[in-house]
């Protein structure tokens, strides 16, 4: 039997990754040491994920192993090596807010990890796929001096501005802005995947992703807007917006669709690979517009506080230009509205807490 390595197993990503592949006929071996919960707090904690993957995935193995030991590491590859056909590396410190209190833990597990997980591959199983979800904090905020109009809900980039009409491709630079700490240590992890690729002829790809969410979320303040915005709307919690009037927008990306869309990649692999992937044109929203949507669904107001200071190296406007990765791989297609993702988180969360 195949296996398939996934990272942040207990994660958004990771257990989609987990369930869908499991489907395909893979083993699963999940690493995931719910570091989410150091990161952002009790409300974080994806134990609960950890349970349903367990119960519900007849091949599946836990290890509650930290991506920063390499020894750690290293047993798990040696053990699976023979057999391991896919990596899907998931795992990651995701806030650039969060990233500022500890650059050290924010640096060792986004480009160390990484790096143990590159090179754990390349000695026991080169012959894998390596998927990296990497992000579209890469770019910094260079996306930021686009010609953009401010709108009643939202900003736009303006319509004389025709090279990034479709959403923003791989072309745009990832240099002299400002990224983050979370962005650069994401950028050296993404260089690094395309690294392998190029000089060792690994089969790596990485996909930057604008807001990756669906219900399997564990939403915090400072990550995963759409699933913390609706636990918001559920339990009465204010929801804070930072800057740019509420009318900055992201481009939502179900779990579903990129896994499949890894799932494409797997199928046909490249080397080095780099795309941009989220909801491009067909998903996306501003925070108001999220909030909106959000109140359509409780039949009532959604208390929220403005605060006229935007985080650093934060995005006005993002959406991802989808086209590249669909010229590689034409069947490939978005199956998700921001308002099918939202409709569908609510439900999901309402019925954890029953």
């Amino acid at each position: 039997m195949p296996v398939a390595i996934i990272t942040g197993s207990c994660g958004l990503i990771g257990s989609e990754a987990a369930f869908f592949f499991a489907s395909k006929g893979f083993e699963i071996i999940g690493i995931d040491n719910n570091f989410r919960r150091y990161f952002f707090g009790e409300d974080a904690c994806t134990d609960w994920n950890k349970k349903r993957l367990e119960s519900k995935i007849k091949n599946y193995t836990h290890h509650n192993t930290d991506i920063r030991s390499l020894e750690q590491i290293e047993k798990i590859f040696a053990y699976y090596e023979k057999n391991v056909q896919l990596v899907i590396h998931c795992a990651a410190q995701p806030s650039h807010d969060w990233a500022a209190k500890e650059p050290f833990t924010d640096f060792s597990v986004n480009a160390v990890g990484t790096l143990n997980l590159l090179e754990m591959t390349r000695k026991h199983s080169p012959d894998a796929v390596f998927i990296f979800t990497s992000t579209n904090k890469v770019y910094g905020d260079t996306p930021n001096q686009l010609p953009l109009i401010e709108s009643e809900t939202r900003w736009e980039i303006s319509t004389n501005h025709r090279f990034f009409s479709d959403g923003i491709d791989e072309s745009m630079s990832i240099d002299t802005s400002t990224h983050s700490l979370f962005g650069a240590s994401k950028a050296a992890a993404d260089l690094l995947v395309q690294e392998y690729g190029h000089y060792f002829g690994m089969k790596t790809v990485c996909f930057r992703g604008g807001c990756l969410t669906g219900p399997s979320s564990s939403g915090a303040q400072l990550h995963g807007f759409l699933s913390y915005l609706v636990k918001c709307a559920i339990q009465d919690i204010p929801y804070q917006i930072f800057g740019y009037n509420g009318k900055q927008v992201r481009d939502n990306i179900h779990s579903y669709d990129l896994v499949n869309a890894f799932w494409h990649f797997y199928r046909a692999p490249r080397s080095g690979e780099v795309y941009n992937m989220g909801g491009g044109r067909l998903s996306n929203c501003s925070m108001l517009e999220a909030i909106s949507i959000c109140e359509h669904q409780t039949q009532k107001p959604l208390s929220y506080r403005y605060m006229d200071a935007s985080r650093k190296g934060d995005h006005i406007w993002w959406i991802s230009d989808l086209r590249k990765f669909r010229s590689h791989f034409p069947s490939w297609e978005l199956t998700y509205s921001v308002e099918k993702i939202i409709a569908e988180i609510f439900e999901g969360q309402r019925n954890r807490l029953d």
